[in-house]
């Protein structure tokens, strides 16, 4: 859990691991600034890999690319059966909880049906720092737009709203996103927020926005707001730049 106490979350909009040249992934910075926000030497880290069915090739590369830190390394899953055998406990006694991409809608739709919205919520307000990228930083605010349904992205509105605004994930990779988040945004469908570029992640403590980071040197995280009837207007914030690993 954080030292500090307080509920960090820590939504990427990509790029959380990178190609190592040997067919598997490797941490990025993003990684290590997470990890750095719980305080601990050898954080515990739980992964989650809902969104992509729990496949056991994702897991496999996930404990790869974890294993190259000096961490405490588990995951939860929930196919065909919750791995472990309490979830909640399993779930507050990590540092750190990081969720993959993938389908967030199915994501949401069964952690409800599992009542991990409600644990999440628990775990995070008692301060273990919750991270992920793609779906596992949407499902964290209030909604913004997914490919979930096909690839026609569609508005989400139905996120758990730990954070109270619309989240843009990809924004710099997928030529529909900024505009349909813009669109959401101004015509009301979705509250304004924040969205993140490839290799950006996006730092709130509680529900304030603090900063964004990258490893990047051209990627933008941006302020998504309304401005005016049917508009919205879009403010540019430059991350803080991290160390390579």
């Amino acid at each position: 859990m954080s030292t500090d106490g307080q509920p960090h979350i820590l939504a990427i909009g990509g790029g959380t691991f990178v190609r190592d040249g040997r067919e598997g992934l490797s941490p990025s910075p993003l990684v290590r600034y997470a990890f750095d926000l719980t305080g601990q030497d050898r954080p515990r880290v739980c992964f989650l890999t809902t969104a992509v069915g729990d496949g056991m090739e994702y897991i496999a590369r996930f404990y790869a690319a974890f294993s190259t830190l000096d961490a405490e390394i588990s995951h939860l899953t929930l196919f065909p059966m919750p791995n472990v055998p309490d979830v909640r406990a399993h779930l507050l006694t990590q540092d750190l909880v990081y969720v993959s991409g993938g389908s967030v809608a199915n994501l949401l739709a069964l952690w409800r049906l599992h009542g991990l919205d409600e644990i999440m919520r628990e775990a995070w307000q008692e301060g273990v720092v919750l991270s992920g990228q793609s779906a596992g930083a949407l499902c964290w605010h209030v909604g913004g737009n997914t490919d979930s349904y096909g690839p026609q992205l569609r508005p989400l509105t139905d996120g758990l709203g730990f954070l109270p605004f619309s989240c843009g994930v990809h924004y710099d990779s997928d030529p529909q996103r900024r505009p349909l988040l813009q669109q959401l945004v101004g015509e009301g469908t979705l509250p304004g927020g924040y969205a993140a570029d490839e290799a950006v992640g996006l730092h709130y403590v509680g529900t304030e926005f603090v900063q964004a980071v990258s490893y990047r040197q051209e990627a933008g995280a941006y302020r998504v707001e309304p401005d005016g009837p049917g508009t919205a207007k879009e403010t540019r914030l430059e991350p803080r730049l991290l160390a390579a690993l």
